[in-house]
């Protein structure tokens, strides 16, 4: 008794979510009826036209199969599936293609059965291949098609919808060769008849989306077609006769095409002329899926299952395929026209499939009372409002670069083709993509050793060094993903970096931002190595992947020189070690030429007072310091190393006559006589020496005449005491 109870209280609200579905799908059922009765007319127009009953009856199982297959296994329970207009544009392209190549090759051959085939046949692949994106995870990587290309192909859909409505209306194809058919009243009239509806659609429904606003205004559209017919004294045989309004089809008529008398008859010649339309029906039925359920998602803060959509899609395709229908996909506009009607369950979608079952019947005998312009109108409105919404609308989203590249895509796919359009628009899109990603900045910021060291607690005179000499160490924190573009701006900065610090001894790039490194760019690294090697400058490399690591160490630029560290602060320690045991070398370096100058002009004073007027150098073993002949215009202070004085013995080979080690000088006496080298000085180890030259000496002598004094005494003293040991050896060798 209890249990009675309970399922009486909670029968009232199933009920009222019943009736609340049924009422939903209702409204959504006007909307499918009238989009399929102009998809009808799009696909069937032209040579198809006698074949339009075949049409309305391949329309309304589309539909039919369409809503109930997705209603009952989508992961929304309120969608609403059908034909949409850009895969109708796409199917009557097909259709389209198919026949101009048949009649071209027989004028005569039939035609019904062989546009069936093909429609089935390429709803059931687009079926297969959505189940195949569906079950791989692969329909996602439509999403990282280019948006200018996605935006150029559905804007090309909505001019193949205008053109379509223009052959709906006038029987007529819109090309330059047909323009004076279209120069008479009638044909004026009718095309202004339907832009009028078109506006109207735009004016009223568009803005308000009210369930019953379509219905009522094509209605609306009926009735006032015909009461112009009956004012300007047409009767409904003569609008017909006229071409306002459609002649009424024979009963629909259901064929599936599947048999072997139809297969053997099929042109297969004419399969590799499809393969491009195959292709862009698939992509835009994949295309329209994605992009509507994402829009339903947004609309009714709903979060969708994208791979089950993709199969149940599928699934309902290859069932409407082995039936002779055509591509369809879940509807935005139906689908939230529906939820708006406050319907939440399947069975809203179930309605719609029996009312479209129900259409069989009745959709002749109502498009016989159909002014073309209505349904023309409607089709003119569907493709307008495609082409305003990525033509017009998607330009406040684009860049000019990517919004020209979109009409160029559209202009390309009108002119040679979907397929076309689709692959020189990748190549667009992807050549866009680089140039804008290379204007990103590949450095998120630089530092340098003074304003950001390693963790490392150092002494206070270690600090002190690190703040005069920490500008040696120079970083740059990079992001983004490094390829041609980016990588070469990289080389750019680099090198303006080591102009402006010519004292940088260290470059330590952080790569820890960085998402990936393309071989092109490893190119501007070894620019960057070359130039670093050119200053003496180290590079070290931080946070680097092995995926980059692998790709750098391909083009060569990892090698000895390159220190590669895990840390920045391990990088930064390094580097501030090398600088603190370099210039605690050159303090030690320093004490000992001042200790010798000291000694040698017996003034602390003097001794500093002539550093001042030296320049350090360092030379390797081997490398010729002056070569005989040169100007005498400098002396060499040799603090550490070796040096030998070299002549050309009489076979011409140089022959070492003095060797000259630490705390010895050498070139004194060409620096006061200011002649010619007479020998040629040559390190024969690594040394390093503290030149003075004839200007700085000059400088010297003016500045502190007593100091130069000094030096002078001194070099006669050298002079003096070679020239004693000179004479000795002479002696010697006399004996």
């Amino acid at each position: 008794m209890h249990g009675v109870v309970h399922r009486s209280i909670n029968l009232g609200p199933r009920l009222g979510r019943a009736f609340s579905d049924v009422l939903g799908g209702g409204a959504a059922s006007v909307l499918s009826i009238t989009f399929g009765l102009s998809y009808a007319l799009l696909i069937f127009a032209g040579p198809l036209s006698p074949y339009l009953a075949y049409g309305v009856a391949a329309t309304f199982i589309s539909s039919a199969v369409l809503a109930l297959v997705i209603a009952l296994g989508s992961s929304l329970p309120f969608a609403i599936a059908g034909p949409e207009s850009s895969t109708a544009a796409m199917t009557a392209i097909l259709a389209s293609a198919l026949v101009e190549r048949v009649a071209a090759a027989d004028p005569a051959a039939p035609m019904l059965a062989p546009v069936l085939i093909t429609l089935g046949l390429a709803t059931i692949v687009t079926g297969i291949v959505l189940c195949g994106f569906g079950a791989t995870r692969m329909g996602r990587a439509i999403r990282y098609v280019p948006y200018p290309v996605v935006g150029g192909f559905l804007g090309a859909t909505g001019c193949l919808l205008v053109l379509g409505a223009i052959r709906v209306i006038t029987s007529l194809e819109l090309r330059f060769t047909t323009l004076a058919h279209f120069a008479n009243v009638i044909t004026i009239a009718e095309l202004s008849a339907a832009c009028a509806m078109a506006l109207i659609l735009y004016l009223t429904w568009h803005r308000s989306r009210s369930p019953f606003g379509l219905p009522v205004i094509l209605i609306g559209g009926v009735l006032v077609g015909h009461l112009a017919f009956w004012i300007i004294g047409l009767t409904p045989a003569e609008a017909q006769a006229a071409g306002w309004t459609f002649q009424p089809p024979p009963p629909t008529r259901f064929m599936l095409p599947w048999s072997t008398q139809n297969f053997a008859n099929y042109p297969w010649y004419a399969v590799p002329d499809l393969l491009g339309n195959l292709v862009a029906v698939v992509f835009v039925t994949a295309t329209s899926t994605l992009f509507n359920t994402t829009g339903i998602e947004v609309a009714a803060h709903r979060e969708a299952n994208l791979e089950r959509e993709l199969n149940i899609t599928g699934l309902a395709n290859i069932l409407t395929g082995a039936l002779a229908g055509y591509a369809g996909c879940i509807s935005t506009t139906r689908s939230l026209l529906n939820l708006n009607s406050g319907a939440t369950g399947r069975l809203s979608g179930i309605t719609v499939a029996l009312v479209s079952l129900l259409m069989l019947a009745v959709a002749p005998e109502l498009l016989g009372y159909m002014p073309k312009f209505v349904l023309g109108g409607l089709l003119i409105y569907l493709g307008a409002d495609q082409l305003h919404k990525w033509i017009v609308e998607s330009r406040r989203r684009l860049s000019k670069t990517e919004y020209v590249s979109l009409l160029a895509i559209i202009l390309i796919i009108l002119q040679w083709g979907f397929v076309a359009g689709v692959l020189i628009g990748v190549v667009i899109g992807c050549a866009t993509f680089a140039f804008s990603a290379a204007r990103i900045e590949s450095i998120k910021y630089g530092f340098d050793g003074t304003e950001y060291r390693s963790s490392l607690d150092r002494s206070r005179d270690d600090l002190e060094l690190l703040a005069d000499h920490g500008s040696e160490i120079q970083g740059l924190n990079l992001q983004s993903y490094l390829f041609f573009g980016s990588a070469n701006r990289l080389y750019q900065h680099v090198k303006a970096l080591l102009a402006r610090h010519p004292e940088c001894r260290y470059l330590v790039f952080d790569f820890k931002l960085v998402t990936g490194i393309d071989s092109s760019a490893a190119y501007s690294f070894a620019q960057i190595k070359r130039s670093a090697d050119e200053r003496g400058v180290k590079l070290l490399l931080v946070h680097l992947a092995p995926g980059a690591e692998k790709t750098l160490r391909s083009s060569g630029f990892i090698s000895g020189e390159v220190r590669i560290e895990p840390e920045l602060d391990h990088a930064l320690e390094w580097c501030e070690n090398e600088i603190i045991a370099e210039h605690r070398g050159l303090e030690q370096e320093e004490a000992s030429l001042r200790d010798w100058f000291a000694g040698m002009l017996g003034s602390e004073r003097e001794a500093g007072a002539l550093m001042r007027y030296c320049e350090r150098v360092e030379v390797d073993a081997g490398e010729t310091i002056v070569r005989v002949g040169d100007a005498a215009d400098s002396m060499h202070f040799i603090l550490d190393g070796r040096v030998g004085v070299m002549v050309a013995a009489d076979d011409g080979r140089p022959t070492r006559v003095r060797s000259l080690g630490r705390y010895t000088t050498v070139g004194e006496m060409g620096l006061v006589s200011q002649t010619r080298r007479s020998a040629t000085i040559q390190a024969e180890v690594a040394s390093v020496l503290y030149v003075l030259n004839t200007h700085q000496f000059e400088a010297l002598r003016d500045a502190d005449p007593a100091l130069s004094h000094k030096l002078l005494t001194y070099f006669v003293s050298i002079m003096a005491e070679r020239l004693s040991f000179a004479n000795r050896t002479i002696a010697v060798l006399r004996r």
